[in-house]
């Protein structure tokens, strides 16, 4: 690890994700959709880095992380969940594939939403999120990782997919060849995908059958 950072807030966004703000160490630049390697500083856990995106925006003087805790593995995501103020934290140099690359369809399955979310605010300040569609899918609304302001954000281009609960105001089914068919008219533009590998796996193949270019799709290699 090549930074020492301190846990400054942590707050819930969702039952199950919280926002975290942590010290930002001088020099380091962060492209949105990259991420960095997180590891609790302290005896035991400093060799249980694990990748995480930072969601804030590239020139802000603190980081923002926006992590889901899965209790059941008991892992370090819950852990961090549990860390109160002026924790210390070690941070690994930037890294990974997700970059912008030009107007195109955002595709995120649960916490995948993450790297898209440094991505879209930065086009929002600079007014250029014409273009720019999202589709986001969770289990249930209450998944939904900042619903409000992404709806806020996208209009009627922030398409959210219920897949375990039919509720008003989102589609009850699931991102697949079907319904890329039903909602997208131009494969040659840019796809950004993100979400747990078998989600991806598939996305990508509906994609690559309808005529999307393997230059054209940007994911985490």
């Amino acid at each position: 690890m090549n930074y020492r950072v301190s846990l400054l807030m942590s707050q819930f966004v969702t039952h199950d994700v919280k926002h975290f703000i942590v010290s930002k160490p001088a020099g380091v630049a962060v492209v949105p959709g990259q991420g960095v390697e997180l590891a609790i500083d302290r005896p035991g856990l400093r060799e249980q880095g694990r990748p995480f995106t930072p969601t804030g925006l590239a020139d802000d003087r603190v980081l923002e992380f926006t992590i889901k805790a899965y209790p059941a593995h008991a892992g370090v995501t819950q852990a961090l969940h549990q860390l109160e103020p002026g924790a210390e934290l070690l941070m690994s140099e930037p890294f990974g594939t997700i970059s912008y690359q030009g107007p195109g369809v955002f595709i995120a399955g649960g916490a995948g939403i993450t790297p898209f979310l440094a991505i879209l605010r930065g086009l929002a300040r600079k007014g250029e999120l014409d273009g720019q569609t999202l589709m986001f899918s969770n289990k249930t609304p209450r998944d939904m990782i900042c619903e409000k302001e992404l709806r806020h954000l996208l209009g009627e281009r922030c398409i959210l997919l219920s897949t375990g609960a039919a509720v008003p105001g989102y589609e009850h089914r699931r991102v697949d060849r079907a319904f890329l068919e039903e909602k997208i008219r131009d494969f040659k533009q840019r796809f950004y995908v993100c979400g747990p590998p078998p989600f991806m796996e598939a996305v990508n193949g509906a994609l690559t059958e309808m005529g999307a270019s393997a230059e054209s799709l940007v994911f985490e290699r």
